[in-house]
C-alpha cells in the first residue's frame, strides 16, 4: 500500500518508505508545523526502524532542527518527554501491523497533530532540501522519566503481593514494564521474549495467544498478565484466568478510578458507559485518537474545570486533568497511554482486596468484540458499506435482523431490535476490514464478529 495517513499518522510498506520519502514527510512537518526548536525521536523494535530514524535524522540536522535521540522506547513515553520540554517529536512505528510495514507518529510541542496539521503536512510535501546544521544529541532519560510518573503516582505497594506475568514478545516496553512493575511491589515472571518482531494487536488477539495467556496463568499462577502492541501506546491485561480484559473495559475502570467526569471515546467503545453513574457528559467520537484529543479539548474549553478523559476500544488511555493517584498527582497526558490502563485496574482491584475479574465482572453486563479481514483494501470496504449505508433492502439481506437504529460516525453501526450491535469499517491503518459487535452475553458478541466476518468475506473476496 502506498504510504498514507490514517487513524495513527503515516502507514506504508516498508518498501515504499524509503529515505527520499521520509525526508520529504520530515521537512513538511518542520515546515508546516510548529517544533519549539528541536525534535524528539524515538523508535519501536521493527528491524526496519533503526535505518528510517537515520533519514529522519538527517534530515532534520539539514533543515537545522536539533536532534534529541530517546532511541527505542515507548510512544507515550516520548511524547511524554517532548511535551514536557515543549517541543516537536517523531515516533517511527508501525504499531501492530506486520513488520514489512512502518510509518511515522508526528507530536507538535503540545501533543499528537491534527487532522489540519496532516493536511498542511500533505500540502508542504515536494520542499527543497536544505543544507543547513544542527546539533544531534542521545537522551537515554525519557524511558525513566515515564517510569517515574507511574511510581510515583502510584507508590511502591500498589501491586504488592501479585504475581505479574509480563508477556514481551517484540514490545519496546518489554523491558520497562518488568520494571514499572517490580517498583511498585509485584513479582515479575517474563514470558516469551521474541528476537523477531511479531505483530500483537491488543485489539484483535488470535486464539492461539489467548491460549498461551489461559496456559501461563495456568503453570505460573498468575494474578495478571500484561503486554503493550509493538509501540507500546496500546495495553494488554488478562486476568487471573488469561481472559483478556477489553480495552474499553479498561479504559472505563480506569476513567472511573481516576474520577473522570466527562467521557470521550469512540462510536466503537462498549456503551455499558452509558448506564454507568460514574460519568456525567459522555461523547462518542470517530475512530482514531485524534478525533478523541478533538473532543476532549472542546470539553475542556466548555468547562476547563472538569475532569475529562478520554479511551479507545484499544484501550489507549488520554488523561485531560490532574488526577490523584494512590500515592500521588499524575499530570495530563493527551496522548494513548499503555500502562495507566494497565496498572490503575490492577491497582484498584488489589486495593480492594480481590481478583482482576472480580472487578471487571462488578460493571454493567454488556460485551464487546472485535476481529478483521486482511488483505481487504479501504476502497473495496467502503463501496461494499456505501452500499448498505444507501439500502434497507441491502442491509436487511446482509444483517438478517431487525434494526432500530443507524449510525454512520464512522464506518456503519446498526443496532437490532434485540439491542445488539454490528459495526463495519475499512481500518485506517491497513488493508484491513475491521467488525465490531455488541451484546448481553461475551459468546454472543463474539459469534456475532464471526457471523458478519463471513459474510463480508463471501462480498469482498
Amino acid at each position: 500500500m502506498a504510504p498514507k495517513f490514517g487513524t495513527s499518522g503515516l502507514r506504508g510498506l516498508v518498501t515504499e518508505l524509503n529515505d527520499d520519502l521520509v525526508a520529504d514527510y520530515t521537512r513538511a512537518f518542520l515546515s508546516a508545523c510548529p517544533h519549539g526548536g528541536a525534535l524528539h525521536l524515538g523508535r519501536d523494535l521493527r528491524p526496519s526502524s533503526p535505518d528510517i530514524a537515520k533519514a529522519v535524522i538527517r534530515t532534520a540536522l539539514a533543515e537545522g532542527v536539533p536532534v534529541i535521540d530517546c532511541g527505542a522506547l515507548p510512544t507515550p513515553a516520548l511524547a511524554l518527554s517532548s511535551l514536557a520540554a515543549g517541543q516537536a517529536a517523531i515516533m517511527v512505528t508501525g504499531s501492530h501491523i506486520p513488520a514489512d510495514r512502518n510509518g511515522l507518529k508526528f507530536y507538535v510541542p503540545t501533543g499528537e497533530i491534527t487532522k489540519q496539521d496532516e493536511q498542511a503536512i500533505q500540502a508542504n510535501l515536494g520542499r527543497n532540501s536544505a543544507v543547513l546544521t544542527a546539533k544531534y544529541t542521545k537522551d537515554s532519560a525519557a524511558g525513566a522519566a515515564y517510569i517515574t510518573r507511574y511510581v510515583s503516582g502510584f507508590g511502591p505497594r500498589a501491586l504488592a503481593g501479585l504475581r505479574i506475568g509480563v508477556y514481551q514478545h517484540s514490545s519496546v516496553a518489554r523491558d520497562l514494564m518488568v520494571d514499572v512493575v517490580q517498583s511498585l511491589g509485584g513479582e515479575v515472571v517474563p514470558l516469551a521474549r521474541s528476537d523477531s518482531f511479531i505483530p500483537v494487536d491488543t485489539e484483535a488477539l488470535d486464539p492461539n495467544t489467548q491460549a498461551l495467556l489461559a496456559g501461563w496463568c495456568h503453570e505460573h499462577r498468575l494474578n495478571a498478565v500484561i503486554s503493550t502492541d509493538g509501540d507500546a501506546d496500546r495495553p494488554m491485561l488478562a486476568d487471573e484466568t488469561g481472559r483478556i480484559v477489553p480495552g474499553d473495559v479498561l479504559g472505563a475502570l480506569t476513567a472511573r478510578t481516576l474520577g473522570a467526569q466527562c467521557l470521550c471515546t469512540p462510536i466503537s467503545s462498549n456503551s455499558m458507559i452509558h448506564q454507568m453513574p460514574d460519568f456525567s457528559e459522555i461523547h462518542l467520537t470517530r475512530i482514531g485518537s485524534p478525533y478523541v484529543i478533538a473532543a476532549m479539548e472542546a470539553a475542556l474549553a466548555d468547562t476547563p474545570e472538569v475532569p475529562v478523559a478520554g479511551y479507545e476500544a484499544n484501550g489507549g488511555f488520554l488523561l485531560g486533568f490532574e488526577a490523584q493517584g494512590p500515592a500521588g498527582p499524575l499530570a495530563p497526558l493527551m496522548t494513548r497511554d499503555c500502562l495507566l490502563p494497565i496498572l490503575a485496574p490492577l491497582a484498584a482491584a488489589n486495593k480492594m482486596g480481590q481478583g482482576l475479574a472480580h472487578l471487571v465482572a462488578s460493571l454493567p453486563p454488556r460485551f464487546t468484540a472485535a476481529d478483521r479481514i486482511s488483505g481487504i483494501e479501504a476502497n473495496v470496504s467502503q463501496a461494499f458499506l456505501t452500499e448498505l449505508t444507501a439500502s434497507a433492502a441491502a442491509r436487511k439481506a446482509f444483517f438478517g435482523d431487525t434494526e432500530t437504529d443507524l449510525d454512520t460516525t464512522d464506518g456503519l453501526r446498526v443496532t437490532f431490535s434485540n439491542g445488539e450491535m454490528v459495526h463495519i469499517r475499512p481500518s485506517g491503518n491497513a488493508p484491513e476490514c475491521r467488525c465490531y459487535a455488541e451484546a448481553d452475553q461475551a459468546d454472543r458478541a463474539m459469534h456475532l464478529v464471526k457471523l458478519h466476518l463471513e459474510k463480508l468475506s463471501a462480498e469482498l473476496t
